[in-house]
């Protein structure tokens, strides 16, 4: 697969995620740890069926038990600290720390073998930064002391998700395949999480059920499948860059779906964010061209 093609692979992960707010909403009264346990149940089982149908079932056995370590915490890890950090502090001020991991994902794979980091990277990446902050702050609460350590909890999150995402290309090797165990175990610990920390709670209406399907299926299934091929293969800084339309682009389905209204920013946001993209796409080419 070329570099161009997988890193269109991996932003169908950043359109996929747009889709999580959407489906979230449905799901209510779903608590954050069951919700997680249901959906990766259903994206690892997806996996499950890819894998046996490609024929790739024995491929798992091949792989190290270390690699299974690491994915389970990168995805288990973050959803974990995410979850952890908008309890602990402002959901509109955490969530924006921990959409730092687009920028940490340009700023880290500058210290990957055969990537060169240009100043374009960064400044299209600080740019879309400032374009999703606009985005992300619309409900902030303002500074509170006391939700210092889930300020600092998103910031973990926002560590564990780009350095789960630049390591991953040090996995060039191991077959996304292996993606189908992180769904696996993080299902089983999320589904613990639950257990010692929430309340059991079903969906309560046939939306609520085809919400949490969808998320299986997409944000928390296929996404993670995709990304892996993005960042193993393809543009990494150009895909940390172009995440950042994925709260604008949940934003924009938001509305549509009449859950969120339209604001004076959210142009200003989408220029920026479009912006700072096509920096980061400049950059790349650039560096494409030189090599």
């Amino acid at each position: 697969m070329s570099r161009r093609k997988a890193t269109l692979v991996g932003f169908v992960a950043v359109l996929l995620w747009a889709l999580l707010a959407l489906f979230t909403v449905g799901t209510v009264p779903v608590p954050p740890f069951q919700l997680t346990a249901m959906a990766f149940t259903i994206g690892g089982g997806l996996g499950l069926i890819w894998i046996i149908w490609s024929g790739e079932l024995g491929v798992l056995r091949q792989i190290s038990w270390r690699v299974y370590l690491f994915g389970t915490f990168g995805l288990f890890g973050y959803h974990a600290l995410y979850f952890s950090a908008l309890r602990m502090a402002p959901a509109a001020e955490a969530g924006l720390i921990a959409y730092l991991w687009p920028l940490l994902i340009v700023l880290f794979s500058g210290m990957l073998p055969g990537e060169q980091l240009r100043p374009l990277h960064i400044i299209g990446a600080l740019v879309s930064f400032v374009g999703a902050a606009l985005i992300v702050l619309g409900g902030a609460e303002g500074f509170d002391a006391a939700a210092l350590p889930g300020f600092g909890l998103a910031l973990l999150c926002a560590l564990t998700w780009s350095g789960y995402s630049v390591l991953s290309r040090r996995l060039g090797d191991t077959p996304t395949a292996s993606v189908v165990v992180f769904c696996a175990a993080t299902a089983v610990l999320s589904a613990v999480a639950h257990v010692l920390f929430e309340t059991t709670a079903w969906p309560t209406s046939t939306i609520g059920w085809g919400s949490v399907l969808a998320l299986g299926l997409g944000p928390v299934g296929a996404a993670f499948y995709v990304w892996d091929i993005g960042v193993k293969r393809g543009d990494i800084q150009l895909l940390g860059v172009a995440s950042y339309s994925a709260p604008l682009l949940s934003t924009l389905v938001l509305i549509a779906a009449g859950v969120a209204v339209a604001k004076p920013t959210l142009l200003l946001a989408g220029l920026l964010i479009t912006a700072g993209a096509l920096m980061a796409a400049r950059a790349s080419s650039t560096q494409s061209a030189h090599n």
